[in-house]
């Protein structure tokens, strides 16, 4: 599974990345900061996850969001936010996304749930 990373925190792009890369199956294709970095990448990788932030520079994840499932509405998309309010996770839902899920208190629930992503491909 090819997998984009989009978050503005290099800090967790990498702790991700590493984390993502030890399990079998998964391909961290490309990483970006901003809204542009990930449309572009998306276009280029075509990933079939892309694990998303709400809040990033330019015009942010939903435009992300909303871009992604124009282009590939069979793309799992993971938002992964510090901004759990649920005005966001509504407006997240309704654009197309698959999950959702808080940076501080669910990050092993996201890691758990990407395993079985990887298994159901199988």
């Amino acid at each position: 599974m090819r997998v984009l990373i989009a978050d503005d925190s290099e800090i967790l792009r990498r702790h991700l990345h590493n984390v993502l890369s030890e399990i079998a199956g998964i391909t961290v294709v490309a990483e970006a900061a901003t809204t542009e970095e990930a449309l572009s990448a998306f276009r280029h990788h075509q990933p079939e996850l892309v694990i998303l932030d709400l809040r990033m520079p330019d015009e942010g994840g939903i435009a992300v969001l909303k871009a992604i499932h124009e282009q590939n509405p069979a793309t799992t998309v993971i938002i992964f936010t510090d901004y759990p309010y649920p005005q966001y996770r509504k407006k997240c839902l309704e654009e197309g996304t698959s999950y959702f899920f808080e940076k501080s208190t669910e990050l092993e629930q996201m890691i758990e749930l990407i395993r079985k992503l990887v298994q159901s491909q199988k």
